[in-house]
């Protein structure tokens, strides 16, 4: 039975409007990215077999292109629409960021941290640049690859800070195994940072680690 034929509050769509976002299924919230399912398959039942297929929605939004387009229904007009609604998202969380500052905004911090790093297959390691009052200047990825204290340069976050004319910073590096806890290499690296940054008088508030759940807060253990 195709959805227009359903009764309007099963509707997604309907849903949604009257009863806001949150209140729909993970399938039901891909459907309505779908629009449209597949001969004697409703959007709804197409997003529930991706959804299984891929195993949760979390890997879907993360699929590379070449592994999303092999399913029924996607294709490279879905996936480019996929990442510019996930490029959108990111960029309201940052905007949100902006408004408010670095040090009375941990929960704007973290979620912004997670939506630009949580999903990379790759180590990244990034800078949120404050000014004096602890504004948000800009956020900067500055090293990928396997990072060790070898492999991310002082001088250069230095040479960074310096040109956004930083008072402060947040470092930030992600864990693709998910796993968020601090390694000694990685305190070793804050450690390093930290007194690189002070010969030109830049404060470190705090280095977040990102994995699959809440960022580990150097700051908040004890570690800097």
């Amino acid at each position: 039975m195709p959805i227009t034929d359903w009764p309007e509050a099963e509707r997604p769509r309907e849903k949604l409007l009257k009863q806001g976002a949150a209140a729909l299924s993970d399938a039901e919230l891909l459907a309505i990215f779908l629009r449209t399912g597949l001969p004697g398959i409703s959007a709804v039942d197409l997003a529930r077999q991706l959804l299984s297929a891929f195993g949760s929605l979390r890997a879907l939004l993360q699929a590379e292109q070449v592994e999303f387009c092999l399913h029924a229904g996607l294709g490279p007009a879905k996936y480019a629409q996929l990442q510019a609604v996930m490029e959108m998202g990111r960029r309201h969380l940052f905007e949100d960021l902006k408004r408010g500052t670095a040090l009375t905004s941990p929960g704007a911090v973290r979620h912004y941290l997670r939506s630009r790093m949580a999903h990379l297959p790759h180590e990244v390691f990034a800078c949120l640049f404050l000014d004096n009052q602890h504004r948000v200047i800009t956020f900067e990825e500055l090293f990928r690859g396997t990072l060790d204290s070898a492999s991310v340069y002082p001088r250069e976050v230095v040479k960074r800070a310096l040109a956004c004319n930083a008072a402060a910073l947040i470092l930030t590096h992600n864990h693709p195994s998910g796993v968020a806890e601090p390694s000694q290499a990685d305190q070793m690296l804050t450690r390093r940072l930290k007194e690189a940054l002070a010969l030109v008088d830049i404060r470190v508030l705090d280095h977040l680690v990102v994995g699959d759940g809440e960022p580990v807060s150097f700051a908040e253990r004890g570690l800097l």
